[in-house]
C-alpha cells in the first residue's frame, strides 16, 4: 500500500487553498488531478520583482516593484475608455490603468490617500509613467513579499496565474521529508541536494541557469524520476523471465519452403533475429521481443518465418496490425508465402462480417487456420483459438496496453513478438521498452535504390506540378500527402480534399484519395486502382504511412512537410524507392521557415539512416510525442528531458540493475525508501501494467 506519509501529496487539488471545483477542472488539464502533480509542473520562466526605483527612475520596459500613494480615480464615461487611477511618489506621478475594469473592486483594493505597493510592467505614454494591470497590488507591509524572483508556470485557457501559484506555493512549503532512496556517495559527488530541498529550489528560481535540466535540483529530480521508470521496468523484466514459459522448437520444414520460395535471400540481421526469436521460444521462459527495423528492411517476412515456428509445433500464431490497410498489405505479404509453405492463412478485421466472418471464427476455433493477420478485431470476446502460442503486434505502439492483455489472455503462456517501423533512439528504448529484449534489422534489402530527397517552398507549387507531369509521362506514380481531410478554420493547412481537387483539374480522374474517414471497401477500391496504374497520383493523409507497398510508386510529394515529425517524414519517404525505378521525395515548405523545422528537413536531405534519424527526432522535439506515448500506456516524464540526460537515464539503469541484485524484494533500509520511490511517481501501476 501508498506509504502514509504520501497521503497529502495523493489528495485531489480540490484540498488546496482557493481551488474550486471550476479552477480544479482547468488545473487537472495543466498539472494533473493530485496535490503531487503540481510539485512536478514546474516553472518555465521567471519574473524579477526585486526592482524597486522611484517612480521617475523607472525605465520603460522593465518589470518594477513602487511604493505609492493612491491620489485620485478616474473612471471612464465609455467602455473603450480605460479607468485610470492617478498615484505618486515624492519624484513624480504614476497612472495605473485597466480596462473593462470593476469599479468596485479598484475602489476597494485602491482607496484615496492610502499607501500601495503595485509590481507590474512600465511603459512610457504621453510623457508620463504608467502601468496596465498591474501584477500585483498590496499595502505597504507586503513589500518585502514582492520584492522577490516569481517563477512564472504553463498555464491553459482560463486559468489566471495567480491561483495556480498559490496553490503550488502550499504542497511546496509543506513537503515531508522523506527517506533518501539514492546512495549517499552517488548524491555527495553530484552535489544535489535532499529531495524536499530539490522540490523547493526548482519552485524558487533565482536566474535563468535555475530553469535548465542541468540545474542541480532539476537534475536530482529527473534522476529520481528515470529511477523510478528503471527500476519498475527492471522489476517486471526480473517477474516475467520467473513466469512458466512453453517451449517451443519447429523442425524448420515449413520455414525452408518459405525461404526457397522468397524472390530474395535473407539478409545477415534477419537470419540473426530469426536466431534470436527461435532461442527465445525455445527456451523455458515466455518471449517478449521487439524487433525494430528501418522501412523495408524485411520485418513481415521476419516475422512470418517467426509464427511458422509455432506452427511446426503445431500451435498457432497470430499477426495484428493497427490499421486494416496495413493488416491487409502483410496479408498479401504472408498469403503467397504461407501457400507455398501450405500452412492454412486467414484475415479478420472490422470489414468481415457475417458468415464470412463466422466462417473464419469457426477455422480459427477449430485449428484448421494456423496463421491469421488481422486489426483489433482480433480483440473480441467471440474470437476463440484452439492453441496460440504466438503473436506478432506490428506498431505495437498504436495499441492500448488493455488490448494487449485481453490477446495475451487468448493463448496459453502466449510468446510474443512486438515490431516497429519507427526506429528508437537508445535513450528512449531504455526508458520506455527496458523489459523487452531487442531484435534490430539494420540491412536494406538487396536492390533498394536511394530516394532523391529535396525541400522548396510551397510557392513553388506549379514548378512542382510541372515537374510531376513530365514523371507521369515517363511511367511513374506519385503519392501526394497532406496533413488534414478537409479545411479546417483553426490550422490552416492543405486539405486532402482539397488538394485532390485542384490537381484532378491538371490530371483528370487519374487523381485518388485515401484518408481514415473512408470505408475499408473504398480504401481497398482505391489502393487496387493505384496498384495497377488507373490511378497515377494519389492523394493521402498519413494513413499511408506505414506499411502501404506499390513499387511502382516513385514519387513522393509531402505538403507542409515543417508540420510533420522527422521520424514521420522518413516513414512517408519509404513508401517510395521499392521498385527499379529512380525515386524523389519533394518536401514543400511554408515560408518562413523555423530553425527547428529547417533542421528537420535538412536531417531527412542528408541520410536515408532510420536510425540516425530517430536520433536526430529525439534531439529536436524531445521524447513525448515520438512514439505516442499518450496512446500506448508508454511512461510520459514529467522532470526528465530524454535529450539533455540521456547520461542520467544510462546511470539510473545501472542503479536499478545493482539495487534488485543485492535487494530483489527490496526490504532493506534502502529497499524501502525506493519502494516509497515508486509509490511517489506512480509506478506502482505502471508495474502492473507493463508486462503486457
Amino acid at each position: 500500500m501508498r506509504p502514509e506519509t504520501l497521503f497529502p501529496l495523493f489528495a485531489p487539488a480540490t484540498s488546496l487553498p482557493g481551488i474550486g471545483a471550476r479552477l480544479a477542472r482547468l488545473v487537472e488539464r495543466v498539472s494533473g488531478p493530485h496535490v503531487v502533480d503540481l510539485l512536478w509542473h514546474l516553472p518555465t520562466g521567471l519574473i524579477d520583482r526585486r526592482f524597486a526605483p522611484k517612480v521617475a527612475e523607472a525605465p520603460a520596459g522593465v518589470v518594477a516593484t513602487m511604493t505609492v500613494r493612491v491620489e485620485a480615480h478616474s473612471p471612464p464615461r465609455n467602455r473603450r475608455v480605460p479607468y485610470k487611477v492617478r498615484c505618486s511618489d515624492d519624484s513624480g506621478a504614476l497612472d495605473l490603468v485597466f480596462f473593462h475594469a470593476r469599479r468596485e473592486y479598484l475602489e476597494t483594493a485602491l482607496p484615496p490617500g492610502s499607501i500601495r505597493v503595485v509590481s507590474g510592467k512600465v511603459e512610457r505614454y504621453d510623457g508620463g509613467a504608467q502601468m496596465s494591470h498591474p501584477d500585483h497590488i498590496g499595502a505597504a507591509e507586503d513589500l518585502s513579499g514582492l520584492l522577490t524572483v516569481e517563477p512564472v508556470y504553463p498555464l491553459t485557457a482560463g486559468l489566471p496565474p495567480r491561483p495556480l501559484q498559490r496553490a503550488i506555493r502550499e504542497p511546496v512549503n509543506r513537503a515531508p521529508a522523506l527517506p533518501e532512496w539514492n546512495d549517499p556517495a552517488w548524491l555527495a559527488d553530484r552535489g544535489w541536494p535532499s529531495w524536499r530541498e530539490s522540490v523547493q529550489a526548482v519552485h524558487a528560481p533565482r536566474a535563468a541557469a535555475d530553469l535548465e535540466p542541468g540545474a542541480p535540483a532539476r537534475m536530482r529530480l529527473a534522476y529520481d524520476e528515470l529511477l523510478a521508470n528503471q527500476l519498475a521496468l527492471s522489476i517486471v523484466r526480473s517477474r516475467r523471465r520467473r513466469l512458466p514459459g512453453r517451449r517451443i522448437a519447429g523442425d524448420g520444414a515449413l520455414r525452408s519452403k518459405v525461404v526457397a520460395a522468397l524472390p530474395f535471400s535473407l539478409t545477415g540481421s534477419q537470419t540473426s533475429a530469426l536466431a534470436e526469436i527461435a532461442a527465445d521460444l525455445a527456451s523455458n521462459s515466455r518471449m517478449l521481443r521487439l524487433l525494430q527495423g528501418d522501412v523495408g528492411s524485411g520485418k513481415t517476412v521476419v516475422a512470418f518465418l517467426s509464427m511458422l515456428i509455432a506452427v511446426e509445433a503445431g500451435a498457432q500464431a497470430v499477426l495484428m496490425a493497427p490499421t486494416e490497410i496495413l493488416a491487409r498489405q502483410h496479408f498479401a505479404t504472408v498469403a503467397p508465402l504461407a501457400e507455398a509453405a501450405g500452412v492454412p492463412a486467414a484475415v479478420l478485421t472490422g470489414r468481415e462480417k457475417g458468415r464470412a466472418r463466422q466462417a473464419a471464427l469457426d477455422r480459427l476455433a477449430s485449428g484448421e487456420v494456423a496463421a491469421i493477420v488481422g486489426t483489433h478485431a482480433l480483440f473480441q470476446e467471440d474470437v476463440d483459438f484452439r492453441d496460440l502460442a504466438f503473436a506478432v503486434i506490428d506498431e505495437q505502439h498504436r495499441f492500448g496496453v488493455h488490448q494487449r492483455l485481453s490477446l495475451a489472455a487468448k493463448g496459453r503462456a502466449l510468446h510474443m513478438l512486438v515490431m516497429t517501423a519507427t526506429p528508437i533512439p537508445r535513450t528512449l528504448m531504455l526508458a520506455s521498452y527496458g523489459d523487452l529484449d531487442v531484435s534490430k534489422l539494420t540491412e536494406k534489402p538487396a536492390g533498394r535504390r536511394p530516394v532523391d530527397t529535396r525541400a522548396m517552398p510551397l510557392t513553388r507549387l506549379e514548378e512542382v506540378a510541372t515537374r510531376l507531369e513530365s514523371a507521369l509521362a515517363r511511367g511513374a506514380r506519385a503519392y501526394w500527402v497532406c496533413p488534414l481531410v478537409e479545411e479546417s478554420e483553426a490550422v490552416d493547412l492543405a486539405a486532402a480534399t482539397g488538394r485532390r481537387a485542384a490537381l484532378a483539374q491538371r490530371f483528370g480522374d487519374r487523381v485518388g484519395l485515401l484518408h481514415g474517414r473512408m470505408r475499408g471497401a473504398e480504401k481497398d477500391a482505391v489502393m487496387a486502382r493505384f496498384a495497377g496504374g488507373d490511378v497515377v497520383i494519389l492523394v493521402a493523409t498519413t494513413v499511408i504511412e506505414v506499411g502501404v507497398d506499390v513499387p511502382e510508386a516513385s514519387v513522393i510529394v509531402i505538403e507542409h512537410a515543417e508540420r510533420f515529425g522527422l521520424a514521420q517524414l522518413h516513414q512517408l519517404r519509404g513508401r517510395v524507392g521499392r521498385g527499379d525505378r529512380s525515386s524523389a521525395c519533394l518536401l514543400l515548405y511554408d515560408e518562413p521557415l523555423g530553425d527547428t523545422a529547417r533542421a528537420r528537413l535538412n536531417a531527412l536531405r542528408e541520410t536515408d539512416d532510420g536510425f540516425r534519424i530517430a536520433e536526430e527526432d529525439l534531439r529536436l522535439r524531445g521524447a513525448g510525442e515520438l512514439l505516442g506515448t499518450r496512446q500506448s500506456g508508454l511512461p510520459e516524464f514529467r522532470l526528465a528531458d530524454l535529450g539533455a540526460n540521456a547520461g542520467l537515464l544510462a546511470a539510473a539503469r545501472d542503479d536499478a540493475r545493482l539495487i534488485l541484485e543485492r535487494d530483489a524484494e527490496l526490504t532493506t533500509e534502502r529497499g524501502r525508501a525506493l519502494r516509497t520511490l515508486l509509490y511517489l511517481f506512480e509506478r506502482d501501476a505502471v508495474a502492473n501494467t507493463l508486462r503486457s
